[in-house]
């Protein structure tokens, strides 16, 4: 009889992990539909809230849906917003489940990546706000030079606009910690080269070019006057 206690005592032990894994399973599926009806309806809430607010307008005129469209993404910026407040509360009821569960390790990577969500949608919305003042920038410079009788107007413009942009683009790199001083120098490094070989070649080869876009930016006004 004591060696019959003795082989059933693991399958004893194993049930009775059973039966206290039960109760922590049963509670995290009930966390993980509960968190995914809230995801759903926080999806829901933030596209209707930024379409009422006429965000999606915003990065419409910023050019954030043709960059879309042309890249095959079928959803526009707000689709995308709507998406990433989805999955954070999503990975957020998987943390309360895994948790529950006893899980430290999954819950420990997923809080990582529940970290960096709210920096990916910052940094979206630095781009959407910067994009939509580059432009405008970019169409304002356009508009005074035209005004003033300034020609290549349109390619000032949108230097201006490309210029914005860029920095626009470091600091939401920067937001999301994406290359970091390397990104930073690097720009530097290009802008200083770019600066450099303009200014070897106006200096030493291109007075003559220099000279005659000078002339048909700002022409001469004792011309019109004789």
């Amino acid at each position: 009889m004591e060696k019959v206690d003795i082989m059933l005592e693991p399958v004893r032990e194993f049930l009775l992990q059973i039966a206290g894994f039960l109760p922590k399973l049963a509670l995290a599926l009930a966390v993980f539909v509960i968190g995914w009806l809230l995801a759903k309806l926080a999806r829901f809430a933030i596209i209707k809230g930024l379409r009422a607010i006429n965000f999606n307008v915003l990065t419409e005129r910023a050019g954030l849906e043709d960059f879309l469209n042309q890249g095959g993404i079928q959803t526009d910026t707000t689709g995308i917003f709507g998406l990433l407040i989805y999955w954070l509360v999503i990975l957020a009821a998987l943390i309360i489940g895994f948790n529950s569960m006893g899980l430290t390790y999954i819950t420990g990577l997923l809080g990582e990546v529940v970290l960096f969500v709210p920096k990916v949608i910052v940094a979206l919305l630095i781009i959407a706000f910067g994009a939509y003042f580059a432009r405008f920038v970019g169409n304002a410079v356009v508009t005074y030079c035209k005004n003033i009788a300034i020609q290549d107007a349109d390619l000032l413009g949108k230097l201006a606009q490309y210029a914005i942009m860029t920095f626009v683009v470091l600091i939401a790199l920067d937001q999301v910690n994406v290359g970091g001083d390397i990104v930073r120098e690097s720009f530097l490094i290009v802008l200083a080269g770019v600066v450099f070989a303009l200014a070897l070649a106006f200096g030493l080869g291109g007075k003559d070019v220099a000279a005659e876009l000078i002339e048909r930016w700002w022409p001469r006004r004792e011309k019109d006057d004789e």
